[in-house]
């Protein structure tokens, strides 16, 4: 009997370390599978995790309603996997408003991940990472009520305020009396209440609202632009460089990608070059 108890004892002791080294490559419901520490970082904004910031809802990218039930998504994932390689093992998801955002107004973090286009404007207030992801603006519809290239012109139109999309649908298509709402929930709630005809912004945004709405909402088409998504550094801090050769790092050895289609290309149910593409 002794034997046997030994036996047994070892073999939950085994089970026990089998469990505890699986967890330790889980952060949330992340799997991370760099080499933790591998690009540490000296200073994070609060010790002992890393601190993001993001503008949501974001669908996909966030999966869930607040912040004690996103547990993964796109680039919450992300972070998981940049706070492993830099030797944390946490990440705390901190909610901000969009314009404070791109305006620089907010503090005492060290990335924000929230679906941000590149420009030249933005980089006076900010630094960039590496872009991490290729958009264009789409058009977000009822799946009732479609409009294509040409009836745009003419329909209500919904806008973020300070997004390229504003900016495009302002200056490149010239609709000069945009429906300007302070976040994307506000103007997919005024799209689906009838108040709009069509919501623009980034086409990964309306591609993970249209799978998040099951059936009420289409993405119609597109514009090519040729943006980028980068993650936004805290203008000159030190751990900056650090950050974007973790953020290289997972572009150049498949993580980026194998996350893009986890997260992105299975909720979105289809390609995005598949949608078609408006004149302006």
């Amino acid at each position: 009997m002794r034997v046997a108890k030994s036996g047994l004892l070892a073999a939950t002791a085994l089970m026990a370390m089998a469990i505890s080294a699986s967890a330790a490559n889980m952060i949330d419901k992340c799997e991370v599978v760099g080499q933790k520490g591998s690009i540490k970082i000296d200073k994070p904004a609060k010790a002992g995790q890393l601190t993001i910031e993001s503008n949501l809802p974001a669908p996909v990218w966030y999966n869930g309603d607040t912040t004690e039930t996103i547990k993964d998504g796109m680039e919450y994932c992300m972070a998981a996997e940049i706070a492993w390689r830099a030797g944390l093992d946490k990440v705390v998801l901190v909610p901000v408003d969009w314009d404070a955002l791109i305006a620089g107004q907010t503090h005492d973090f060290d990335m924000a991940l929230s679906e941000i286009s590149i420009t030249d404007e933005r980089k006076k207030v900010h630094d960039f990472s590496t872009p991490y992801f290729n958009s264009d603006i789409g058009v977000l519809t009822l799946t009732t009520k479609p409009v294509d290239g040409t009836s745009l012109k003419k329909a209500k139109v919904g806008v973020q305020q300070a997004t390229t999309g504003a900016d495009f649908v302002t200056g490149k298509l010239g609709i000069a009396d945009a429906q300007v709402y302070p976040d994307a929930g506000s103007m997919f709630a005024a799209l689906a209440a009838g108040q709009i005809d069509a919501a623009i912004t980034d086409t990964s945004i309306v591609l993970a609202q249209e799978a998040d709405a099951k059936g009420k909402f289409k993405v119609v088409g597109q514009y090519q632009t040729g943006e980028t998504y980068g993650a936004i550094y805290p203008k000159a801090n030190p751990n900056n460089a650090s950050l974007d050769k973790i953020m290289a790092a997972m572009i150049a050895d498949g993580t980026m990608a194998k996350l893009s289609a986890k997260y992105l290309a299975a909720a979105w149910g289809k390609d995005p070059a598949s949608i078609p593409y408006f004149k302006p």
